[in-house]
């Protein structure tokens, strides 16, 4: 499903018409993509955060457009998000809304919230600049599973692990598309990946993806900030490099609406800013690592907070 909706959208996007596709949406929704953490008493899957890691893994192999992430949050609390009958967007971004003229609804904000369209490196992640933030509403419902931390809390630690996992599966994607076009493109009498200069590339992009699995996967069972903040800041790494890597494997191809490296390397610059940047990441990790020393207990007490 996910697959040819991607490919689907590549064209979408070259012309300019709607990023979201509200039937595919409405199927993910069926699927229970976006009820995949809800009890299943409030008509959810009834699963968890390791679960969910699996499912945007996916997603982000796929290169699947729109506020994925957002919208997983938003069920239970934004009517119709379970269901994939509304797109729900979110502030994840400093200063900047993604998807805000085709959303439903924005995350823990009023309706009404407006901006002004910018320039977006992905042609499939529009944005728009958004007046700064008013104070949050105290009579917003946590997310299923935000155990006692603040719903803006509980939805920032998880948007920072699902994106991971959206990182995750495009690194793992890149990869792929390397090995594959390495062992076909032949030049000088055999096929590049026979170069010792290619091997090692490719080693690197696997290397760099499975270290950025092992702590995705970590974070998703232990459900800890600071471990979500560690495995955001690899999978931004992996996701961001691998893709570079790819394009440099690929030569002038890369760039082409043919190929899908250059939608991966764009993407993943977007994502890289979504919910914890790489400076709110080592933050967070510099404080976990200074209670330790100095025989701090509170593990979660270092909340992601917002720039």
């Amino acid at each position: 499903m996910v697959g040819g909706a991607a490919a689907a959208d590549g064209g979408t996007a070259a012309g300019g018409g709607a990023v979201v596709d509200r039937d595919l949406w409405r199927e993910l929704g069926a699927a229970g993509f976006f009820a995949l953490r809800l009890p299943e008493a409030a008509g959810g899957v009834g699963l968890g955060l390791p679960e969910a890691v699996l499912v945007f893994e996916e997603a982000g192999r796929a290169l699947l457009p729109g506020p994925l992430v957002a919208t997983h949050l938003a069920a239970g609390v934004v009517e119709g998000a379970a269901e994939g009958k509304a797109v729900v967007t979110a502030r994840d971004l400093p200063g900047l809304v993604a998807y805000l003229a085709e959303a439903d609804a924005v995350l823990g904000e009023p309706a009404g919230l407006v901006g002004e369209p910018v320039a977006s490196a992905d042609p499939l992640t529009p944005l728009h600049r958004v007046p700064a933030r008013a104070a949050a509403a105290d009579s917003v419902r946590a997310p299923a599973g935000g155990g006692s931390a603040s719903p803006q809390d509980a939805w920032r630690r998880e948007g920072a692990l699902l994106t991971a996992a959206l990182q995750l599966g495009s690194a793992l994607r890149t990869t792929e598309l390397a090995v594959e076009y390495a062992g076909r493109r032949e030049q000088f009498g055999r096929p590049i990946g026979g170069f010792q200069a290619v091997k090692h590339l490719c080693a690197q992009m696997l290397v760099r993806a499975e270290l950025a699995r092992a702590a995705v996967y970590a974070a998703a069972v232990t459900g800890a900030a600071a471990d979500a903040a560690g495995a955001k800041l690899l999978a931004d790494e992996a996701a961001v490099r691998n893709a570079r890597d790819c394009l440099q494997v690929h030569g002038g191809m890369g760039f082409t609406w043919e190929a899908d490296v250059h939608l991966h390397l764009k993407r993943a610059w977007v994502r890289a800013e979504q919910w914890v940047t790489v400076a709110e990441a080592e933050e967070l990790l510099a404080e976990e690592l200074l209670q330790e020393v100095t025989g701090g207990t509170q593990r979660d007490a270092c909340p992601i907070t917002e720039s």
